[in-house]
């Protein structure tokens, strides 16, 4: 059973699951095109982390930055290896997508790249009715990062 709570970053297990994260986005994108937010980002105010468990296991993780104009912002979507293509990406996206709500929000923005390595969170993104747009908050369009959008 997937069990979601918000996360402060303090444990080793959500540390070395984001950790993980930073190391698959920046070999993952171009020099200067990863923007996956460090722990002290996760940590600003006006961002939320959760992380989601099956029992003792950290299974992923996932955060809503608070942007101007009632916006929010995805980030650090991350499926631990030993649970993907279990659902837990899938959770932790409604949990924010209901957490977005709940707090008043009207569109859920997020930035990512494009190839192999962006995929399966792309397709998941998508299938929730996320669509492709211009760019939000202070990124600036490349050939390699795209912005997706779903107004709540």
């Amino acid at each position: 059973m997937l069990t979601i709570r918000e996360d402060d970053l303090s444990g080793e297990p959500t540390r070395a699951l984001l950790a993980l994260h930073l190391v698959g986005m920046r070999e993952g994108s171009p020099p200067g095109h990863s923007f996956a937010l460090d722990p002290s980002g996760l940590r600003a105010p006006g961002v939320t982390v959760w992380s989601a468990w099956v029992g003792e296991a950290i299974a992923g993780i996932g955060a809503l930055k608070s942007l101007e104009e009632g916006q929010g912002e995805i980030k650090s979507m991350r499926t631990h290896p030993d649970h993907l293509r279990r659902g837990v990406g899938a959770a932790l996206l409604e949990h924010i997508i209901g957490k977005a709500r709940r707090r008043g929000m009207s569109r859920l923005s997020l930035e990512t790249g494009s190839g192999d390595a962006f995929e399966a969170a792309l397709a998941l993104y998508r299938r929730r009715g996320f669509t492709n747009g211009s760019a939000f908050a202070d990124y600036v369009p490349s050939a390699f990062n795209q912005f997706l959008h779903l107004d709540l």
